[in-house]
């Protein structure tokens, strides 16, 4: 695969040179415009809140809580520098669960009424730091991602996982090794799993908490649901109406026992078959011509699942609308299984494969499914996200993407470890500070698949002070190693 770096792309000119070498349409601007004319300092309505421009932080965890879910300096660190990026959306700061046996991992925050105070503290050390940098938090709209992680949950260890299913996937159930329908949500389970929603949601608005977000992306327990095809009861079967029930219970409730609370939804906008690392190291779909039509995705051609069909989305906005969803954060498949077209890097996490594609292209398609879904449900606030890849052009294609209609706002997940001051530099001084921009390395993924914390260890001075520092260096050097013994060995065998 020929990727071509964006450090080398020197003008605008030159990445529209390459992007429609790959026949892409991605608009840029020539130059980055400062606040307060730039498209991206306006303000945007969301639910009756003034958000005071179009930047938004995605949620992210650092694997970095205490055993039983509370915060700790780590976490409040990077809420901190979250505050601090100039963003005037922050998306629900990461992932909480909303009991014990949805975390993602054994140091992921549980929003219960023991964790809610010092959660709450945390939050408001971020607003705290946010007031002082930029004399308000009137036009900064925060809140809480209310999450159970589903198949993927590792409550108790760090490598464990302690799966609960919406349905049985013949493809994931395979890579992960499930083997036992018994690990299948009853009906009685999920419905006691949403008054557990609605019971953080409770928390959350008492606590002052002004947004919260029902994740339902990334192959966790709320986007396996919207594919739930072959689930039998009341929260499956053929119908869109059936497989967002779950959905549907949990927003009715916390729209019921927490009224004031703006709701929205992060949700994955179409999946892909799973993805496998092939003989060179790229990745390429697992086999499913035995599965067709292929019933284990949500927004996908069932008769070609390495293509979208979008056409259940945008049913699926408009029924959101209705329930009273605010605002959409649109992302797309899941890390675990097809992260290339979820979160375009130049290197794959240590678990991953090799790009099979230039990650401008996954950029692309993401900017680009957004734009069709802004155009079918215009009165839905939409963000975008997968931009981090672009790099030093992210501020020139923000700016093109709201002004052209495309998004209403642009979302950073990544670059915010890296560099969370983009934001503020490029709308106060039309600048960037080159050193600080993620280059897409993938450390923050590679060192949670592996136990560690999670964080910028290639450019945040913190991390770098960390034992987990070296551990990851030693790790990736051991990956290296193994690589080129595996690729000598190929060629004595030929």
């Amino acid at each position: 695969m020929d990727i071509k770096k964006i450090p080398l792309m020197k003008t605008a000119d030159v990445f529209r040179a390459r992007v429609a070498e790959l026949g892409l349409d991605l608009p840029i601007e020539d130059a980055i415009e400062k606040a307060p004319t730039s498209p991206v300092a306006q303000p945007l309505d969301i639910g009756g809140f003034k958000v005071g421009n179009r930047y938004a932080v995605h949620p992210m965890e650092g694997w970095d809580t205490t055993q039983d879910g509370k915060p700790t300096p780590d976490l409040i660190r990077r809420w901190e520098r979250f505050a601090v990026s100039g963003a005037k959306l922050i998306w629900g700061f990461e992932a909480m669960a909303v009991r014990h046996d949805g975390r993602a991992n054994p140091n992921q925050l549980v929003l219960n009424a023991e964790n809610a105070p010092l959660i709450r503290e945390a939050a408001q050390r971020a607003l705290d730091v946010h007031e002082q940098r930029f004399g308000t938090t009137s036009d900064l709209l925060w809140g809480y991602q209310l999450t159970h992680s589903g198949r993927f949950s590792r409550p108790n260890q760090k490598t464990v996982f302690e799966p609960s299913l919406a349905y049985r996937h013949p493809i994931v159930d395979r890579k992960y090794n499930v083997k036992a329908d018994q690990v299948v949500m009853t009906d009685d389970e999920v419905k006691r799993l949403i008054e557990d929603y609605v019971n953080a949601a409770v928390l959350a608005e008492k606590s002052g908490v002004p947004f919260v977000d029902v994740k339902q992306c990334h192959g966790y327990l709320g986007h396996e649901f919207l594919s739930a095809f072959t689930r039998n009861g009341a929260y499956g079967g053929d119908t869109l109406e059936e497989r967002s029930r779950f959905a549907r219970e949990i927003i009715a409730g916390i729209r019921q026992a927490a009224p004031k609370l703006i709701i929205g939804v992060r949700l994955s906008a179409f999946d892909w078959v799973p993805f496998k690392k092939g003989p060179d190291g790229t990745g390429l779909p697992e086999e499913f011509q035995d599965l067709l039509p292929y019933r284990f995705g949500f927004g996908i051609n069932q008769n070609n699942p390495v293509e979208m069909d979008l056409a259940e989305t945008v049913t699926y906005l408009k029924m959101m609308k209705e329930w009273g969803v605010s605002v959409v954060n649109v992302s797309c498949g899941s890390p675990y299984y097809n992260p290339h077209i979820q979160r375009p890097a130049s290197v794959p996490p240590s678990d991953g494969y090799q790009p099979p594609e230039d990650p401008i292209v996954g950029v692309a398609r993401q900017a680009g499914v957004v734009r069709l879904l802004k155009q079918a449900v215009p009165d839905m606030p939409l963000v975008s996200s997968g931009i981090t890849y672009l790099q030093e052009f992210i501020p020139q294609v923000a700016q093109a993407l709201v002004r052209n209609g495309w998004t209403d706002s642009v979302g950073l997940g990544r670059m915010m470890l890296s560099y969370p001051g983009i934001v503020s530099d490029s709308l106060e001084n039309g600048v960037l500070e080159t050193k600080k921009i993620c280059r897409t390395f993938s450390d923050c993924t590679t060192a949670p698949r592996n136990g560690m914390k999670s964080g910028c260890f290639p450019l945040d001075d913190y991390y770098k002070a960390l034992p987990e520092f070296q551990q990851l260096k030693d790790l990736k050097a051991a990956e290296r190693e193994a690589a080129r013994s595996a690729k000598a060995a190929a060629a004595v065998a030929v």
